[in-house]
């Protein structure tokens, strides 16, 4: 059988307009699949309604065919596929690995179990809510497979750039959310079941996401979906050492210069183009960085200083 064809996809969240460090994401993602000649797709994941703002999403789409960043096919909206991560999570009931949970934030706070994104939740409705109670949330459970690396609930993959990542679930999350108490559903579960749908082969991206992707695989196990080929790209961070985002103020990208911009990335992917692009035109300065990706370049880096001239290739917003 031939290997699968190559479908990247970049999936922002309309929170707020790109700047440097989504649009190094998009521009890396765009270079892989590009390279292997392979699909590039667009998804915009604004399921948390409330955090997303209007015309973000609009104004995501026109930055990237500013800097010729062009997709292929439909762009898809989480927002508008409840009813495929609902079917998901019934899944996932049928086959006893999700729960409902009716503990507060407050109450898994005061846990003793600390991990890698705080609190891990000590299983306390795992075996059935509190008597009195009403679950408010639905839950997956961490403690199944056991592992020939020892316990239950380990996930390790191999990342293109960051290498062998082991993650002990259970013990380092606890059992995770997928639907969430206000009615929302879960990151975790809808980039699951999209990449699924829109038959992902490779996810390129920021580093941020690193230590989310072992409860991605997990689900992707329990639901019998193909786990893609992950590459995890340094996060542009700023002179504090915080990563690019709006709670840290990034300002958004300019389109006004968009090669000078798009140099700027490339340098920040250690790319090393050469010095005569910066007088050509975006289309040449793409041909170009798609014909020489060297991802290779970055292994072993989670973290970069955005580059000092960004401040002259961004408008405050």
């Amino acid at each position: 059988m031939s290997p699968p064809t190559y479908r990247g996809r970049f999936a922002p969240s309309p929170t707020g307009p790109l700047h440097f460090g989504s649009l190094a994401a998009a521009v890396g993602s765009h270079l892989d699949a590009r390279h292997h000649n392979g699909t590039w797709l667009v998804r915009m994941e604004d399921l948390d309604t409330p955090r997303c703002v209007p015309g973000a999403a609009e104004d995501i789409l026109r930055t990237l065919e500013a800097f010729c960043l062009h997709w292929d096919g439909e762009i898809i909206h989480q927002s508008r596929r409840s009813a495929a991560y609902e079917e998901a999570l019934q899944r996932l009931k049928g086959s006893g690995a999700a729960y409902p949970c009716c503990c507060t934030r407050r109450e898994i706070a005061d846990s003793a179990l600390h991990g890698i994104d705080g609190p891990v939740y000590p299983g306390t409705c795992r075996n059935g809510v509190t008597a009195g109670r009403e679950g408010r949330a639905w839950r997956v459970r961490t403690d199944l497979f056991p592992s020939p690396l020892g316990g239950e609930g380990v996930v390790e993959f191999d990342d293109a750039l960051q290498g062998r990542l082991i993650q002990h679930l259970e013990s380092e999350i606890g059992d995770f959310v997928v639907k969430r108490a206000d009615g929302l559903f879960a990151y975790q579960l809808a980039v699951v079941v999209d990449d699924a749908f829109q038959g992902i082969t490779h996810v390129v991206r920021g580093a941020d996401l690193l230590h989310s992707t072992p409860r991605q695989i997990w689900l992707q196990r329990l639901l019998g979906f193909a786990t893609p080929a992950y590459m995890h790209l340094p996060i542009a961070v700023n002179a504090q050492g915080e990563k690019l985002s709006k709670q840290t103020l990034a300002s958004a990208v300019a389109t006004d210069d968009v090669v000078a911009t798009l140099i700027a990335v490339l340098e920040f992917l250690r790319q090393q183009p050469p010095a005569e692009l910066r007088q050509g035109r975006v289309e040449e300065v793409l041909e170009w960085a798609v014909g020489n990706w060297k991802p290779e370049r970055l292994k072993g880096c989670r973290q970069i200083p955005a580059p000092s001239g960004v401040a002259c290739a961004v408008r405050t917003t």
